[in-house]
């Protein structure tokens, strides 16, 4: 009877290899993809920029209170006066020192009365 041959084990770390390669050349292309800026372009900056509330949504205060366009109102009030399409998506902004139980109960209180989905607006921080 004739021995068969040993055959050589293939290296488990090959495959490894050949995944990490890959995986470096794709991200090679897709990273040139996109066009650099010009290198001349100044972008704009808004740090000196008033914030003010969209026109359309509800400020809620440090109290309490819900206002809308300088009026008080009351959630439910104010969705039943919308539209489809205005009670889609509402905005809410809180101010700074405003509870986060207020916030949650006006989100609450927006949602029970019909609300399709509740957006709080913030300010972006400076990096």
């Amino acid at each position: 009877m004739r021995r068969r041959a040993k055959r050589a084990e293939r290296e488990p770390a090959i495959a490894l290899i050949n995944v990490v390669f890959l995986l470096l050349v794709f991200f090679l292309v897709a990273g040139s993809l996109a066009r650099p800026l010009d290198a001349d372009l100044r972008l704009v900056r808004t740090a000196d920029l008033q914030g003010a509330a969209p026109p359309d949504a509800l400020v809620l205060h440090p109290d309490g209170r819900v206002t809308r366009d300088g009026a008080e109102t009351d959630p439910a009030a104010h969705v039943a006066t919308l539209d489809e399409a205005g009670r889609a998506v509402l905005r809410v902004v809180p101010d700074r020192e405003a509870a986060a139980g207020d916030l949650v109960a006006l989100g609450r209180a927006l949602h029970a009365a019909g609300a399709g989905r509740v957006v709080i607006v913030t300010e972006r921080g400076l990096p």
